[in-house]
C-alpha cells in the first residue's frame, strides 16, 4: 500500500492522538474505499463549528459509545462532507492541511482549504 498524501503532496501527517481520532483511530485522517464518510479533513474545532454540527443533528460535543465528545481546540478528521457544508455556511472550522488527506481535494479545492489553514506562514 502507498504512503498517503496530504493536500500539498507531501506526507500524511498526524492530526491528533487525544482524542485519537480518524476513520481507522490511528491519529491520521487515512481513508479507503469502507471509509464511506471520507472521514479526510484534519480540523481544529470551534465552538461555532461545534453548534453548527449540532443544529445539523450531528452533535459531536456528546460522548457516545467510547467516542469521548468533542471541545474547542481539539483535532479531528471530519467527514468531508460536512466541512465543505460548513464552509459553504460559513462557519468551516480551521484545518492542518499537511494532516488532511489528498483525497479532499475530490469535493474541494486547495485555495478553499488554503483559506481555512492554521499550518501556513
Amino acid at each position: 500500500m502507498a504512503e498517503a498524501k496530504n493536500v500539498l503532496g507531501g506526507r500524511l501527517e498526524m492530526c491528533c492522538k487525544t482524542p485519537l481520532t480518524g476513520f481507522y483511530r490511528n491519529g491520521r485522517c487515512d481513508t479507503s474505499a469502507e471509509d464511506l464518510g471520507a472521514h479526510v479533513v484534519c480540523a481544529e474545532m470551534t465552538a461555532e463549528f461545534l453548534a453548527y454540527s449540532r443544529s445539523q443533528g450531528n452533535d459531536l460535543t456528546a460522548p457516545a459509545n467510547g467516542f469521548p465528545g468533542l471541545d474547542p481546540g481539539d483535532r479531528w478528521c471530519l467527514c468531508l462532507g460536512r466541512w465543505k457544508e460548513a464552509f459553504d455556511a460559513g462557519v468551516a472550522p480551521p484545518i492542518i492541511l499537511s494532516a488532511t488527506h489528498e483525497a479532499a481535494l475530490e469535493l474541494v479545492t486547495l485555495d478553499e482549504l488554503v483559506q481555512h489553514a492554521v499550518d501556513l506562514c
